[in-house]
């Protein structure tokens, strides 16, 4: 029997005016407080692009897909740009079926999300 992980790491980074979330780690119920924290963390200075990064993330069930739809409709209220990278083929699918990728675009590698979000900026 698997038991839920209770040890998500989160941390803040930015890169080209781009606010990326880190995860590592099980993002389930127990992820609500870290992830909503650094949330309101990276939004507090305003609403500059935020990517989240799963590369270090294998496992998401539905209490985490909920806390994503939560900091999602925030993010879409609020006029904020997101991007989604890292995810395995399995989540991309879920996320799409859900209907996270409607708000937040999925990209395979931060890079790529950081291009996507600032290229209005440097035009």
């Amino acid at each position: 029997m698997a038991f839920l992980e209770d040890d998500l790491q989160v941390q803040t980074r930015e890169h080209d005016g781009v606010t990326i979330i880190d995860l590592k780690g099980d993002v389930t119920t127990f992820a609500d407080a870290k992830l909503n924290e650094a949330y309101r963390a990276a939004t507090a200075s305003g609403s500059q692009p935020l990517i989240l990064n799963f590369a270090r993330s294998n496992y998401i069930n539905s209490a985490g897909i909920a806390i994503l739809i939560r900091i999602v409709t925030d993010v879409n209220r609020t006029g904020q740009k997101l991007a989604m990278v890292g995810l395995n083929d399995h989540f991309q699918k879920i996320f799409r079926m859900v209907g996270l990728a409607q708000y937040a675009d999925l990209y395979e590698d931060e890079d790529q999300a950081i291009a996507a979000l600032t290229k209005n900026d440097r035009a």
